[in-house]
């Protein structure tokens, strides 16, 4: 049997208040502003994390808070878009999120892990879909919140 693939990891590190950064994963508002265009949390363990894409490749991730600790951590479980969904969603979703906030030297190291993912073909193509797309997000995140922070 081949081997599971290796959780993604991604890092970005953000020169601003671990608050801040911490309210941008929790706060609809600014969850809006860098990932998601609807979004529904629940801020407790075993609260909704639905995440929500409109538009031609849209799609709904409509999952729950897994781990929570203020201005530290969160992890939530992740439902894929259409093209995954039925490897990585059934019976029910796979794979999980989890973002951890550290300070560093340089400001707040935002680091993400995305972990559960299988072997073969169809899970490395999932995989670097997913890859691309929490690069593209974390960019997102750190543009989102410089601009918030200073116009």
């Amino acid at each position: 049997m081949d081997e599971a693939l290796d959780p993604i990891l991604i890092q970005v590190t953000i020169p601003l208040p671990i608050g801040m950064i911490h309210a941008a994963f929790l706060e609809p508002s600014r969850l809006r502003g860098w990932l998601a265009d609807e979004v529904t949390v629940e801020p407790k363990v075993g609260g909704a994390y639905r995440l929500r894409w409109t538009g031609a490749s849209g799609f709904e991730s409509p999952g729950t808070i897994t781990q929570l600790a203020p201005d530290v951590d969160l992890g939530f479980r992740w439902y894929a878009p259409p093209p995954f969904a039925a490897l990585m969603n059934e019976p029910e979703p796979r794979t999980s999120v989890y973002v951890r906030l550290q300070e560093s030297p340089e400001g707040i190291d935002v680091t993400l892990e995305h972990a559960g993912w299988g072997s073969g073909g169809a899970w490395e193509e999932a995989r670097s879909w997913h890859f691309h797309f929490w690069e593209e997000r974390l960019r997102h995140l750190k543009d989102y919140l410089i601009h918030e922070a200073y116009g």
